[in-house]
């Protein structure tokens, strides 16, 4: 693709509780909501780190797309529960005060801050739906 600038636009994320995911990426991530919508009786709220705007994480209950047939929403619910359908990662400067804020707001821990052999330092947590955070600090920061 000569000549042709891709960017990301959004990710969709299954969240089963949409006012707790809300809760979590707002209040405790710190991320502004952009728009709150119901469109045939299917709530999404879309969400983006202050500091990318143009990142847009859609957060909509499994199998949100309303082509999505009964059987496929469950093998997303089924996903969820253990963890497996989604792995965001976001770099901090500080990925210690990252692992002690978000600890502090109730999240499952998944993985203390550690050293990687790469030189940058990481942790993890499940969201109030079980979708796996990872918080990266890199090497030199």
């Amino acid at each position: 693709m000569t000549g042709t600038i891709l960017t990301l636009a959004y990710w969709t994320l299954a969240v089963h509780d949409l006012d707790a995911a809300l809760d979590f990426y707002r209040d405790v991530l710190g991320f502004q909501t952009r728009d709150d919508v119901e469109i045939e009786g299917m709530r999404s709220v879309i969400v983006s780190p202050p500091t990318q705007p143009d990142v847009r994480i859609v957060l909509e209950p499994p199998g949100g797309n309303r082509g999505a047939r009964a059987a496929e929403r469950r093998t997303i619910t089924d996903l969820m529960a253990d963890g497996l359908l989604c792995r965001l990662v976001f770099v901090t400067d500080d990925c210690d005060a990252t692992f002690e804020h978000v600890e502090a707001a109730g999240a499952d821990v998944i993985q203390e801050p550690i050293n990687q052999p790469s030189g940058a330092r990481d942790c993890a947590f499940r969201d109030p739906s079980g979708n796996m955070l990872r918080f990266t600090q890199p090497h030199g920061r």
